[in-house]
């Protein structure tokens, strides 16, 4: 996406929300300019950053356990039809169950702090990397595993130049899809016993002090720390998998530096298997 088109988009959500707040004229409601000034105020003269600390930990955290525990059982499952027949029926059951309503049992057998925060969100990005690297693995053709094979790859050669490259597009899309999710369970899990995250800060700010700007100010801390993940994720995709954007450059008729550098870094992978 151009970045001429975000910033058009932007400006006309914030004339959107300047004319709804004309419109309603209440304090539930400030301009965004209030908003903006209450923002800087309280991410350094007061503890917004602290709250976003907090709550980013949490978000990182999670997503990095995820991964290292969903991607690889996410392999195993797609290379062996046994594990695959034992485990399909436990993830078909587990998989569509909504994760936010585990909030209140985890809090129960793993209490306060940040623990039952990670589990929550780590239960949603698990399920979503875990079906997607499956279902990616299962269909890597037999014969390139078997080429590679006979050019004399181990497991670990095998894993470095089949597995891993294939499977890497389907955890970044996992993530990319459980972003938005993973960050809206995190402001329900920051309203229960806790003192620091944004979803506390939201809640206490908007429902207790009857600081709307403020509350506001959390709500624009959340919603960049979303966009910055988001960001991230596609960030990671174009350095990661360059070779799925060059086909799609050539059929855009791109030719410019950065189709070029992708394409460099694609032949340079393809040489190296």
């Amino acid at each position: 996406m151009k970045r001429r088109d975000l910033l058009l988009t932007v400006i006309g959500l914030l004339l959107s929300w300047q004319l709804a707040s004309l419109l309603v004229n209440r304090p539930i409601l400030p301009s965004p300019l209030a908003v903006v000034i209450a923002f800087f105020q309280e991410l350094f003269q007061e503890d917004l950053l602290l709250h976003l600390l907090a709550s980013l930990w949490r978000v990182l955290s999670s997503t990095l356990l995820a991964i290292a525990l969903a991607a690889p059982a996410g392999l195993a499952l797609g290379q062996s039809q046994t594990l695959n027949r034992i485990f399909s029926p436990l993830v078909y059951l587990l998989y569509p169950v909504p994760k936010v309503v585990l909030v209140p049992i985890v809090l129960l057998f793993f209490g306060i702090g940040d623990l039952p925060k990670i589990i929550i969100i780590f239960l949603i990005l698990f399920f979503q990397i875990l079906v997607l690297v499956r279902d990616q693995a299962a269909a890597i053709r037999p014969e390139l595993i078997e080429s590679v094979r006979s050019l004399g790859a181990g497991r670990r050669a095998l894993f470095r130049f089949v597995y891993l490259p294939a499977s890497l597009p389907a955890v970044l899309t996992a993530l990319r899809q459980s972003v938005g999710t993973a960050v809206a369970v995190l402001y329900v899990a920051e309203l229960f016993a806790t003192r620091y995250g944004l979803g506390y800060y939201i809640y206490f700010n908007g429902s207790t002090l009857f600081d709307y700007p403020a509350m506001y100010a959390g709500v624009v801390a959340l919603s960049l720390m979303g966009l910055a993940l988001y960001f991230s994720v596609d960030w990671l995709e174009k350095r990661l998998t360059p070779w799925q954007f060059v086909h799609m450059d050539s059929r855009q008729g791109g030719s410019g530096p950065a189709q070029k550098k992708r394409e460099h870094q694609a032949q340079g992978k393809q040489q190296t298997v």
